[in-house]
């Protein structure tokens, strides 16, 4: 057979060893197959199988022995590689000419400045009116986003309309490695729509804090951009967009403040308490000081006290006798 891998980047003799693999189930289990024994396998199929396990068709375990990834997974993982290279063959191509910049061109009589942390204005702090244009900059934004990308809503809703326009957006970001975190409104646990969608992100690698205090509307881009609402009892009014160096920095130290002080989103079983709340739990009747606890299960005081609030709203408890006691009729404490 051919080399039918070819169009997803992998090699006639990357195929042949992979191929080998699955008949054989792995190099250490290899009788009769020189090009897997390790003990007759060449320099060149010894750097194969490497290759093999940095495209995701095989693995490696502690004792050097290299086994095949199922045939569905090796190939969704060849797509993906082949995806991610495409997209950024095209975005440097995209930049390289200056493709966006010109394209704005069209918008404006006067030839935006040259990107040197302003916007195309030149401008630190740009206003953007109507949620047209905040959507417009909101897509260039992460277009260029290479790190991280921070976000908060702070009513926790979010309509139709709206995950329809952040879905492929978010998916994108996700896709490319960029780290994204957000922090929503508590009323996103009564929010079915919401919650699914929140969830959707989480099982993609999105991190999802939940905000039981008033929170600003804010996103920051690479810690070098940002958007905040004009108006913030109504953002449909449009948004600052800031690039003025000091004042990123300061949202950003605003939003590791909020993040800090909200607490993880809830498994899909809310009804059962995690793994640390379990062990906090347990705390309240092996020690009798915050400062023991804490020391003992590796957080800082503040940390543990954050997370015995969670419980004890969670149980409707008044105080920790109570809510010791509920959680051992839900069957939470042993």
């Amino acid at each position: 057979m051919g080399n039918l891998l070819a169009f997803l980047g992998v090699s006639k003799e990357e195929e042949r060893l992979y191929r080998a693999l699955l008949r054989h189930g792995s190099s250490s289990s290899a009788s009769g197959s020189e090009e897997l024994d390790p003990d007759t396998r060449t320099s060149s199929e010894e750097s194969t199988l490497d290759r093999l396990v940095a495209l995701g068709l095989a693995t490696r375990n502690t004792h050097g022995a290299v086994r095949p990834v199922p045939p569905p997974r090796a190939v969704d993982a060849l797509i993906d590689g082949r995806l991610h290279r495409l997209r950024e063959d095209l975005e440097a191509e995209a930049t390289r000419h200056s493709v966006i910049d010109s394209l704005f061109l069209e918008r404006w009589t006067a030839p935006p400045s040259p990107r040197a942390g302003a916007d195309d204005h030149g401008q630190m702090i740009t206003q953007l009116h109507g949620i047209e244009a905040v959507r417009e900059a909101i897509d260039e934004l992460t277009f260029f986003a290479r790190t991280e990308d921070l976000t908060t809503e702070p009513t926790g809703l979010l309509t139709e309309e709206s995950i329809a326009v952040s879905h492929p957006i978010n998916m994108r970001l996700l896709r490319r490695g960029v780290r994204m975190r957000m922090i929503m409104g508590s009323a996103i646990t009564q929010d079915d729509t919401t919650l699914t969608y929140i969830r959707d992100l989480v099982s993609h690698g999105a991190e999802v804090r939940i905000s039981h205090h008033p929170i600003e509307r804010v996103i920051i881009v690479d810690r070098s951009a940002a958007l905040t609402p004009i108006d913030p009892a109504d953002t449909s009014v449009g948004a600052l967009l800031v690039r003025e160096p000091g004042l990123v920095a300061t949202l950003v130290t605003l939003y590791e403040r909020m993040w800090e002080a909200a607490e993880e989103l809830p498994g899909e079983d809310t009804d059962m308490p995690s793994d640390i709340e379990r062990e906090i739990l347990a705390m309240l009747r092996e020690a009798d000081k915050d400062e023991t606890a804490a020391r003992r299960l590796g957080v800082s005081v503040r940390t543990y006290r954050k997370y015995l609030a969670t419980i004890m709203r969670r149980l409707g408890a008044a105080n920790r006798v109570e809510a010791a006691l509920l959680a051992h009729e839900k069957g939470w404490m042993n």
